[in-house]
């Protein structure tokens, strides 16, 4: 195998496609919401619990088991119970497969998740792998915004916005042939040299790597939050249909994907420490702007701003954990990856207020209030 090969290099590549599917539980919360219209917020964003709960089970085992199977097998039966995931919907459209299928989704993207990213050094050299994860990331921001796209497109069809699934089905499946074929060399581990779940765990006596931690579960949440709550927030105070309102998703995804363009050239010329003071402040503007005017134009442009201020903002944190403990990359990064525990508590949380309440804002105003945590940690950042 040659390294920096196209033909090694783009199936990989294709993984992070794969890992965006993850994100269109937002819009798919909300079709499912409108499609049973006896389910309250709190129950449909159960949906999120369903899959993000893996992520806090399952990351620190599969580090553990891609050290025993090799990093390719375990990117392998991620697609594999990603392809089932999106194969469920088809047996029965109800609200429990529903549960079950995002679950599948929840631990296939557990698995990707943890092990795709060492996957790229076994196929880049090292003076290639920042650059190629950085690809990778925008490679999955593109499967988070066309998600809500397709969705759209799709209603009207035979079977609908669902749709979807069996596309996805077919790209997983097509993600798995295309790597199973592509030899990959992966370096020869000795077990002895395998962590423990219990020294993993053990980080948590450094209050940085919880400060981090917390961070982590923070971004995730209101990631996941934001995308269950906004469509359902333009309909309120827009009177949108769903499927003009799932664009919304659309417009922050693309967001994003600018920004973490544009963050990757700024990072390289001023200080991350500064940036992220910047992002966390231009994120929470976003959000409470919301708050102003209904007009869906400048609901639209509040939530670019939120995009634009949230997506550098993993990335940095992530970063600073890894350098807080260079020695034990490996640990800190299954730990962080359990971090996305909290796409599992934030939706349905904000979902039993918004039962309570009956107005999306107070869904708004949740989120807004856990973001305050990302300003607190600028304090415990250091230049």
């Amino acid at each position: 195998m040659k390294k920096n090969s196209l033909k090694v290099i783009l199936p990989v590549m294709f993984g992070f496609f794969i890992m965006g599917l993850v994100d269109i539980i937002g819009i798919s919360t909300s079709y499912i919401k409108n499609d049973f219209p006896d389910l309250t917020d709190g129950v449909a964003n159960l949906i999120s619990l369903s899959c993000f709960f893996w992520f806090f089970l399952l990351s620190v085992p599969t580090g553990m088991l891609m050290n025993r199977i090799g990093r390719k097998r375990t990117v392998l039966l991620s697609f594999f119970c990603t392809a089932l995931a999106m194969l469920v919907p088809l047996i029965d459209y109800s609200f429990t497969l529903m549960l079950v299928a995002f679950s599948l989704v929840g631990i296939g993207n557990t698995l990707l998740q943890v092990s795709v990213n060492p996957l790229v050094t076994n196929v880049v050299t090292d003076d290639k792998v920042t650059g190629v994860l950085t690809l990778g990331q925008f490679t999955k921001a593109i499967c988070s915004l066309i998600g809500p796209i397709l969705a759209a497109a799709f209603i009207g069809s035979t079977m609908g916005w669902k749709t979807i699934f069996p596309v996805f089905a077919t790209l997983s499946l097509i993600a798995f042939v295309w790597l199973a074929w592509t030899p990959v060399e992966e370096e020869q581990k000795s077990n002895a040299s395998q962590p423990s779940i219990k020294q993993t765990f053990s980080l948590f006596n450094d209050s940085m790597i919880v400060a981090y931690f917390i961070g982590i579960a923070v971004l995730v949440g209101v990631d996941v939050g934001i995308n269950v709550t906004f469509p359902k927030l333009l309909m309120e105070r827009s009177q949108l249909p769903l499927a003009e309102a799932g664009m919304g998703n659309s417009v922050y995804f693309f967001a994003r994907t600018v920004g973490a363009f544009l963050g990757g050239m700024i990072l390289l010329r001023f200080s991350d420490r500064k940036f992220y003071i910047l992002s966390t402040c231009l994120a929470l503007c976003g959000l409470l702007l919301l708050f102003v005017s209904t007009n869906v134009w400048y609901q639209l442009v509040c939530i670019a701003l939120f995009g634009l201020g949230y997506s550098n903002l993993f990335a940095i944190v992530f970063s600073r954990a890894l350098r807080r403990a260079p020695d034990r990359a490996n640990e800190v990064s299954a730990l962080l990856i359990a971090g996305l525990v909290g796409g599992a508590i934030l939706p349905p949380l904000v979902g039993w207020l918004v039962d309570i309440t009956n107005t999306q804002l107070i869904a708004v105003a949740a989120i807004a209030v856990v973001w305050l945590y990302m300003l607190w940690l600028v304090r415990k950042i250091k230049a």
